[in-house]
């Protein structure tokens, strides 16, 4: 089976884990059928497609597929869940004595955000305008929301069931949604913008959340 365009890019969000290799190829397969979830989303539609031809385009059976997913939208989880793993795995190397923003700052500048594959761009702005797409878009996000309170709880030596902390996790979340959202639409109108430019769209979304609510 070839292997998924995305699934290099899940290795690097999951480097340090080490998986085994039944790990590696179940997480290529999974994002083989992501892949064509979205192709064959883009091309008739999430109501005109089936399951079943998800599953045919990847060459494998529908039961096959169900026992990864649940549903045929939820088959598109693993690319939406890709830059939330990779901005958590960098998280886990914020140094004590540096800010959120500096850090994150540095590790932009350094080069450190890997490439955004099209595909994933593709399903970002088809979750605008589909409501199921949209659910699994706000799933990642949702599933991603502890991680990061637990992260920032230990920055702070506090709890991730404080409301405190919550509201800073969902804050952080709610700014690398935005960010992604904003230049998926913007690489759309200008395909020829670098799959760096989303560095920009991050900084600013997090610069804006750090001012608070300043109205």
């Amino acid at each position: 089976m070839r292997e998924a365009p995305t699934a290099a890019y899940a290795r690097t969000v999951r480097a340090e884990a080490k998986p085994s290799l039944a790990e590696r190829r179940k997480e290529a397969l999974r994002f083989e059928i992501a892949a064509e979830a979205v192709r064959l989303f883009a091309a008739h539609g999430v109501t005109g497609t089936t399951g079943e031809q998800i599953a045919g385009a990847v060459g494998i059976s529908s039961r096959t597929l169900w026992r990864h997913f649940p549903t045929k939208e939820s088959c598109v989880l693993p690319l939406l869940s890709a830059g939330l793993d990779f901005a958590v795995a960098q998280l886990r190397h914020w140094p004590a004595d540096m800010g959120l923003l500096d850090f994150i700052t540095r590790s932009l500048r350094a080069g450190e955000l890997p490439d955004v594959a099209p595909v994933i761009l593709d399903l970002i702005r088809m979750t605008t305008t589909d409501p199921a797409l949209r659910a699994v878009w706000l799933q990642a996000h949702d599933e991603a929301l502890p991680v990061l309170a637990q992260l920032l709880a230990e920055r702070s030596d506090g709890s991730a069931d404080d409301l405190r902390t919550r509201v800073h996790a969902a804050t952080l979340n709610g700014a690398l949604r935005a960010a992604s959202e904003d230049f998926a639409h913007r690489y759309a109108e200008e395909p020829q913008a670098a799959g760096s430019e989303i560095a920009t769209c991050i900084l600013v979304a997090l610069r804006a959340a750090s001012e608070g609510l300043p109205y």
